[in-house]
């Protein structure tokens, strides 16, 4: 028998001008959710953005201590693919560049996943994956794609310091499905178009509905090693939301600017190593710190 798992609590936030100027819009979805109850992601940005082209916004910046998730909703085909999925493990410390000069249109969904304590000074690395190669569910109803984790009997190949699961559902109206996912896992529900009866509660457009808390994992684990399942059944033709889950660390943790960090002593470390500059740029990375996953898995 599996243990059911529903939604505890529904969120949403505003969008706002992003940091990159005119055409940025950006929400902050964990914005008012407290660590604890989102661990182990700490930030989790929607970023739309329209961009004229001119002159340059964004450039070179570093990382460390965490990792980021970037899922492109809506890319330009060239640097950015729709679909394509990038897992940045920042790790010691890491410059990467995000510069646009050209008019630009594109969506992309940026989170931020913290590292296990003993795993936050990894090496850099990055993993990315193509939409053509992401392992997927495709019928007239339905289509789940699995980015990290598994999902209906699919599994990604993307290799996890922290165990997440991200899959993406696109659902006609009436259509059912499920996901399973460890009691003990932290996760949301977040919707981009139409509405979804998630569980027990509907989530609309723009919102995230939370995963609960199982009530007793030990029990659950004496029945199906851990698992709990959840139903999704879209309300509306074309509904599209994402699934974000993952073990939580249960150590709190310090963020500030560009790093996560267990103290601000190790904060003003990072910044000490970046300055006297330490940290490699991503595109000087080894080809031993870079998988690009292929992958014929298509049902």
């Amino acid at each position: 028998m599996m243990i059911r798992r529903d939604i505890s609590k529904i969120t949403q936030n505003h969008w706002h001008n992003g940091f990159l100027g005119t055409g940025h819009r950006a929400m902050a979805v964990l914005e008012g959710v407290p660590y604890k109850d989102s661990d182990p992601f700490i930030l989790f940005m929607d970023d739309s953005l329209n961009l004229p082209g001119g002159e340059p916004v964004g450039g070179a910046h570093p990382h460390a201590g965490f990792e980021t998730l970037s899922l492109v909703l809506e890319g330009n085909e060239k640097d950015w693919k729709t679909g394509s999925f990038e897992l940045m493990t920042a790790g010691k410390g890491i410059i990467h560049t995000e510069e646009i000069t050209s008019e630009q249109k594109l969506r992309m969904l940026q989170v931020w996943l913290v590292l296990p304590p003993e795993k936050r000074y990894a090496q850099p690395f990055l993993q990315k994956i193509l939409l053509e190669d992401v392992p997927k569910i495709k019928t007239d109803e339905h289509e789940i794609r699995v980015y990290s984790g598994s999902s209906n009997g699919l599994i990604s190949p993307l290799k996890n310091h922290t165990p997440f699961t991200l899959v993406d559902f696109r659902l006609m109206s009436g259509a059912v499905a499920r996901q399973e996912t460890p009691s003990h896992y932290n996760g949301l529900v977040y919707v981009l178009k139409g509405s979804v009866k998630a569980g027990d509660k509907i989530i609309k457009a723009e919102q995230a509905g939370w995963l609960d808390k199982t009530a007793d994992v030990s029990t659950s684990s004496r029945l199906n090693n851990g698992n709990t399942e959840i139903q999704f059944e879209a309300l509306e033709n074309d509904t599209h939301f994402v699934l974000y889950a993952g073990q939580p660390h249960n150590i709190p943790v310090v963020h500030h600017g560009p790093f996560v960090a267990d103290t601000m002593e190790d904060i003003a470390q990072m910044y000490k190593d970046f300055r006297q500059g330490k940290f490699p740029h991503l595109n000087d990375l080894p080809s031993k710190q870079k998988i690009i996953y292929s992958s014929e898995i298509s049902l």
